[in-house]
């Protein structure tokens, strides 16, 4: 077994502790194409056969297909055995008009309409509409979800200020009564990581594109605050949103759109030094981010059980310090980057 899935780290100073590797669970919403429920058991199963115990997902997957599908697998299993993570700040809904309701931007997902609301009552009634499609009485941590202006763009000072007014109250009652042991905010661009992350009184931020193999600017900004704070990070896009596993050719996806040309050179520029070192570009992407002192776990996705089994191989995968190396010396990474030792 892979020592990532065996390696626990404690979250802040908090009493939760997770494994260096988890399973992001966006995909069984059905992010890019629709998932059968046989491809979804298969991949679960080849997920816990391999040893994954930390398991996250939101309401907004699939409009809460995702935390369906992963409930119905994890209600099963033994509850002291894993450790799970879900989201607040969304509550759903039936739509008027469920006929003709547009799911996007899930290629498939549940007809549920979304409202947004970081309010006191709004976390809590999004804490307990998850339990319910989770079918479980227990969650790990939870996590603020999209308060960011990418998705909010002029009334994010308004869900701020329901955050700041009562919504962090009902964080920290769930975390003093035992409910939860710590929560977090999502964080999906270095601007949130630098501003709302830092008016929070967290206890980590699960980072999405803000800190990878292809970006590092957050590194002496809003990485590095979130260090000075002992705040903790778990890393949700290790491949930013597909491009480090697919290489630059093929869909090339880069934060959840189609990859711009200067990032596909810049993966192009990785992939070479790759090459020389017989180093596989998903392994490359997994273990640099698990290289940061602040980073406790890295939760890529997967649709299916050779995703996962691919992932957990890249864990242990032998990169040699010349790969890392090279990429600093070919200004591929930041020089200042926590980077692996060789092996």
């Amino acid at each position: 077994m892979s020592s990532g899935l065996q390696t626990l780290k404690r979250v802040g100073s908090t009493s939760l502790s997770l494994p260096a590797f988890g399973f992001g669970s966006a995909h069984l919403g059905e992010l890019y194409g629709k998932v059968d429920e046989a491809d979804v058991k298969a991949t679960l199963d080849a997920a816990w056969t391999a040893g994954v115990r930390y398991y996250d997902t939101a309401p907004w997957y699939g409009r809460g297909l995702s935390e369906h599908r992963l409930g119905a697998y994890l209600r099963n299993r033994p509850r002291g055995e894993f450790k799970l993570t879900t989201k607040v700040g969304r509550t759903l809904f039936r739509p008027q008009d469920p006929a003709h309701f547009d799911r996007s931007p899930w290629a498939g997902g549940l007809n549920f309409e979304v409202d947004f609301n970081y309010t006191y009552d709004g976390i809590m009634r999004s804490y307990a509409q998850a339990l319910q499609r989770l079918a479980l009485d227990t969650v790990d941590a939870l996590v603020i979800h999209d308060l960011d202006a990418s998705f909010h763009g002029d009334k994010q000072a308004g869900y701020e200020k329901q955050l700041l007014d009562s919504g962090v109250k009902a964080l920290e009652e769930l975390k003093k009564s035992g409910d939860i042991q710590a929560f977090g905010m999502g964080i999906n661009n270095d601007a949130a990581l630098e501003t709302i992350a830092t008016r929070v009184d967290l206890d980590f931020c699960l980072v999405a594109m803000p800190y990878t193999l292809l970006d590092q600017h957050s590194l002496h900004r809003g990485m590095a605050s979130l260090q000075k704070r002992g705040v903790s990070v778990i890393i949700g896009a290790p491949f930013a949103s597909g491009i480090l596993v697919t290489g630059s050719s093929g869909p090339a996806h880069y934060a959840y759109g189609k990859a711009p040309p200067e990032i596909q050179a810049r993966v192009r520029g990785i992939e070479a030094v790759c090459k020389a070192h017989n180093v596989a570009l998903p392994a490359a992407a997994l273990q640099f981010v698990l290289a940061h002192p602040i980073v406790v776990s890295v939760i890529p996705g997967a649709a299916k059980p050779s995703e996962v089994t691919a992932n957990v191989a890249s864990l242990d995968a032998p990169i040699p310090a010349g790969f890392w190396s090279d990429l600093k010396a070919q200004k591929l990474i930041d020089p200042e980057s926590p980077v692996p030792a060789g092996r």
